[in-house]
């Protein structure tokens, strides 16, 4: 009978891989077929009440809405509009200012700028404004996004200023501190193995690590060191955000020194208006304006300036959508939340680069237009994650891998995460989901909950590589909806690659005891 549950329960994930990586259908019509594929399961044999199925369903079309999709479209106008002022031009040419080395600039912004924004705001930020950069710089753009999309997997558990952790604490009841430690020890090697599988994606195989691993090395330690200090002493909100711009400093630093002079394989074409003449810190302020805005805004907002927090915090509505037993109650910041800020960072970037008013309108218009099928994918992926959580599609799927595995359950353990995050989309949802779970299976074993605790954000962040709904903001952000399937295939192999090592790493860290 558990096995048959697990099977049925596995439906609607195994229907994703199938009609993504085999059928090559893309990702919104997938996406939609497996919400009412969870319909008919959660009805027909879960026997969930049917306005309960459908209120679980609205449930997740809200949360993905407000804030995933916010934040999303915000990401993109802000990028959007950088395009139509042409501001995007003079920063991709302070970017070939550093160097014109694709693969330092792969490490600079894919590896040091995403994990800025994956620390700031999260929520696919740190997958579309990279991408689209990089894209737009000289990348390849499936390169691009498939590099973002690995190594956006690390650095999730603090993402949003550290919300997936601090929730899997409220969730397991370990504190915030120490388990934040726990969770940079366990995530610590494929941290610091990440920017290179970056350069060797974006430079189309692993030749082009020659001449770049002094550089490389240099963006993982300067990364990993810091973000793993502060994650030991001051808890999770921060590790991203100092690791990152430690990072970022320490790459531009290395490049000059070991990347001077690229091989023309990996040069890209720098404008010869400004090739020579430089860029003024004026004109170079102004075209950063919008991003230099969202790290300001999101700061003074965050719990790390408590008066702005606390004044605004309390602007919110909280209704409870799910009409059964047991309902989560959404809570929805009408001012301080990711995208609200970025909307706000991105109308005053736009009017200190010179946009009218009704060029930001336009532009708005376009973005939502060219990317409702991103929108309509994320809806039905969280809508069918609702579904799967309040029928108890997902425990039946959690539980037969608990029997199965036994004594090597730590082996499976980012297993579980990977694929809580594969449903949600969510670091945070697959806390939620799985996070007890997991602590309450390492008490029974007798293993540290904390380690395993960590495990399941650690096996989050992995399967956010694959989830549809982050494939769809990759494929929104290198302007290619459609190519889901395409993006899912180049992804997979990394996906299981870090869902093995971190498997290994979590088995033997439960034999050392830690």
């Amino acid at each position: 009978m558990l096995f048959l549950k697990f099977i049925l329960a596995m439906l609607p994930i195994i229907w994703l891989i199938v009609a993504l990586s085999g059928l090559k259908m893309a990702g919104h019509k997938a996406c939609v077929i497996a919400l009412v594929i969870t319909i008919v399961l959660a009805v027909g044999y879960w026997k969930l009440n049917f306005i309960w199925t459908m209120t679980a369903a609205l449930e997740g079309i809200l949360n993905a809405l407000w804030p995933i999709c916010l934040v999303i479209v915000a990401a993109l106008f802000t990028y959007n509009l950088t395009l139509k002022t042409g501001a995007m031009d003079l920063i991709k040419q302070m970017l070939a200012g550093v160097s014109c080395d694709k693969r330092v600039l792969a490490l600079l912004i894919g590896w040091g700028f995403g994990n800025f924004m994956e620390g700031m705001a999260g929520f696919g930020t740190a997958v579309a404004i990279p991408a689209s950069m990089l894209a737009g710089i000289g990348l390849d753009p499936m390169s691009a996004v498939v590099g973002c999309l690995v190594v956006n997997s690390t650095p999730t558990a603090f993402g949003s200023v550290g919300v997936p952790t601090v929730t899997l604490g409220s969730v397991t009841g370990l504190d915030a501190i120490p388990l934040a430690g726990s969770v940079a020890l366990i995530q610590c090697i494929l941290t610091f193995l990440s920017p290179f599988l970056m350069v060797c994606i974006c430079g189309k195989g692993i030749k082009a690590l020659k001449g770049m691993i002094p550089t490389t090395l240099v963006a993982a330690l300067s990364f990993t060191v810091p973000w793993f200090i502060a994650a030991q002493v001051m808890g999770p909100e921060l590790p991203d955000i100092i690791g990152s711009i430690c990072s970022m400093v320490c790459i531009i630093i290395a490049a000059k020194i070991f990347n001077k002079n690229p091989d023309s394989e990996y040069s890209i074409q720098v404008s010869e208006k400004k090739e020579k003449t430089g860029i003024a810190l004026g004109e170079g302020v102004k075209a950063w304006s919008p991003f230099i805005l969202i790290f300001i805004l999101l700061m003074i907002t965050s719990t790390l300036c408590p008066p702005i927090h606390d004044a605004i915090a309390g602007i919110k509505s909280q209704i409870v959508v799910y009409a059964g037993e047991g309902g989560n109650t959404l809570g929805f910041s009408w001012v301080n939340t990711p995208g609200i800020m970025i909307f706000i960072a991105a109308i005053i970037g736009g009017f200190v680069q010179g946009a009218k008013v009704g060029e930001m309108v336009t532009v708005l218009l376009e973005t939502l237009k060219k990317y409702w099928k991103t929108i309509l994918t994320i809806c039905s992926v969280m809508a069918t994650a609702k579904i799967m959580g309040y029928s108890g599609m997902i425990s039946d799927i959690a539980q037969l891998l608990v029997v199965v595995t036994g004594s090597f359950y730590p082996l499976f353990a980012p297993l579980i995460g990977a694929i809580g995050a594969f449903v949600t989309g969510s670091g945070t949802s697959t806390c939620v989901l799985f996070g007890g779970l997991q602590s309450q299976t390492a008490v029974s074993l007798g293993l540290n909950p904390s380690w395993m605790a960590a495990a399941n954000v650690m096996g989050a962040g992995i399967g956010k590589m694959i989830c549809p709904q982050g494939i769809a903001i990759g494929a929104g952000a290198i302007n290619a909806v459609g190519s889901e399937s395409k993006i899912l295939s180049a992804v997979f192999k990394y996906c299981l690659l870090y869902v093995v090592v971190g498997g290994i790493i979590c088995y033997v860290g439960s034999l050392m005891g830690l």
